[in-house]
């Protein structure tokens, strides 16, 4: 495992083990996370390997991906590049397998066939006697535990490989401040100030947003508390008939009047879209140049690689994106990042909530300061005195970790504990609602003398899909072998519910 601050110079590693790799006349996988980061590694690896690399990705054609396995099993290439899909390339001589960005949700594939991917990839190594390499900034909390056990040999970068290059400054801005002032926009009074600047100084900004815009969660605007879950420590989500509802138990209570802990009537669903916040740049900086980088604007073929090649030219100054746009990008000419709300994924029902919201920032923050020139973040955020925030301005990882670590250990989560998520759809509400019942049922009788600790059942996170009605519960138990055992007992059921059961 490379554990490397952003910018520190993990994709010049790769380039210097997959030489060692070629000389020796084997064969190297490099995974990216994303389809949109394949323009700018391609770029650069190209130009160092010509025609011996090759990609694979989701969006190329059948006879195009046909062409690539084909150079790939006859020694036509000696690198292949891509997502996920990219790890069972049939190389005959497989020397090295690269995980980049390791942490990524991407690499989790929840179609058939379903696989995690880094689990894939150290088999693939293990079969062919070829090496590993796990490359991130903010590593999955399982794997850095891995790697601080032994199991990986780890590696620590601190330091920014570009000369002259440093991390950029990190400023948090209390967005409750801003509206006690009277700011009701969605760009703190700093922000605003620090767009108009690189735009004199012809410098460009990258404007993240880290949910592309739904009410996930509901908190007051005036004190910045947020309602949870009195039962599982997560947020509440607000539903139709203003009901809120934690999507662990099935806690429900109604959508209060007034906060409770300050009594104002600022209390709501947060949420925030690209879309909006594109339309006030426009508003507020009408003289900029402006990309918006969503699902929306990358359907196309070549979506991501048409915005990222034009950003890159310098052909726009403002960059707003989802996750998308902070993922591994490297844009010299980037000074300013701003974050638009830190709180959309620090309150989502999950309990890896905060070491997600820990990546995206500490992955949005390193977009900026890449160049020779100074870098600065703002984060806004309506809890500027939340851990998880302050440690992420500082891309101290260790310390996060560490914290997060005893939150886990408290209630059995991974990786401190073991747990299995199950999910059963069924187009019959009242039949997956049964058939969860049996199930749950079933396992109580079967593993009566085991201290199993069932969470739910309840609706899943979002209760349809497709005219298919979802129900879900999580199993913890310290065994993990043991969960194992239930799952593939719980998948086995005849049952007229599809049955998705996942050891986490």
């Amino acid at each position: 495992m490379i554990h490397g601050i952003t910018g520190s110079g993990k994709t010049r590693i790769y380039m210097e083990l997959i030489d060692k790799i070629i000389a020796e006349k084997k064969q190297a996988i490099l995974l990216i996370p994303e389809i949109s980061l394949t323009l700018q590694n391609l770029n650069i690896f190209y130009s160092k390997y010509g025609e011996r690399v090759g990609i694979i990705n989701s969006r190329q054609s059948a006879g195009e991906k046909y062409d690539i396995v084909e150079k790939a099993a006859h020694g036509g290439i000696d690198l292949i590049i891509g997502p996920r899909s990219a790890v069972f390339a049939p190389f005959p001589s497989l020397g090295l397998i690269i995980v980049d960005e390791e942490h990524e949700s991407a690499y989790f594939s929840e179609t058939i066939p379903r696989y995690k991917t880094v689990e894939v990839a150290e088999k693939r190594a293990q079969i062919a006697g070829a090496g590993l390499v796990l490359g991130s900034a903010t590593p999955l909390m399982e794997d850095y535990k891995k790697a601080l056990s032994g199991k990986y040999d780890l590696y620590t970068l601190k330091e920014r490989a570009v000369s002259g290059s440093r991390l950029p400054a990190v400023h948090i801005v209390d967005l409750r401040e801003e509206l006690r002032v009277g700011n009701k926009t969605v760009f703190s009074r700093e922000l605003a100030a620090a767009i108009r600047d690189r735009l004199d100084k012809k410098e460009q900004t990258m404007l993240f947003l880290n949910r592309r815009g739904y009410a996930g969660f509901v908190s007051c605007r005036a004190c910045g508390y947020v309602i949870k879950c009195r039962h599982c420590d997560v947020s509440l989500k607000a539903h139709y008939g203003g009901r809120l509802v934690c999507h662990y138990c099935g806690y429900e209570e109604k959508m209060p009047q007034v906060c409770p802990s300050c009594g104002q009537k600022k209390i709501g669903a947060f949420g925030l879209g690209t879309e909006q916040v594109e339309s006030m740049v426009g508003q507020y900086f009408p003289d900029a140049r402006v990309l918006r980088m969503d699902t929306d604007t990358t359907s196309g073929k070549a979506g991501h690689s048409r915005i990222i090649d034009s950003f890159a030219k310098g052909k726009a100054d403002i960059l707003i994106g989802t996750q998308m746009i902070v993922k591994g990008h490297d844009f010299p000419g980037v000074t300013l990042v701003g974050v638009i709300a830190a709180d959309l994924s620090l309150y989502s029902n999950d309990f890896r909530a905060s070491e997600r919201t820990f990546q995206l920032l500490t992955q949005a923050a390193g977009r900026a300061g890449r160049g020779d020139k100074e870098g600065l973040v703002i984060i806004q955020t309506y809890n500027p005195d939340n851990p998880t925030i302050l440690m992420a301005s500082k891309q101290d990882y260790e310390s996060f970790y560490a914290d997060e670590i005893k939150y886990r250990s408290l209630l059995d989560y991974p990786p401190a504990g073991a747990m299995l998520s199950v999910l059963l759809t069924n187009e019959s509400e009242s039949e997956v609602w049964s058939e969860t019942d049996y199930v749950l049922e079933m396992i109580r009788k079967r593993y009566s003398g085991r201290e199993l600790k069932i969470i739910g059942p309840s609706d899943a996170g979002i209760k349809k899909i497709q005219d298919r009605y979802r129900r879900v519960f999580f199993i913890k138990y310290p065994d993990e072998e043991l969960l194992k055992e239930i799952q593939n007992v719980i998948i086995k059921e005849p049952l007229s519910s599809l049955i998705q059961a996942d050891v986490l």
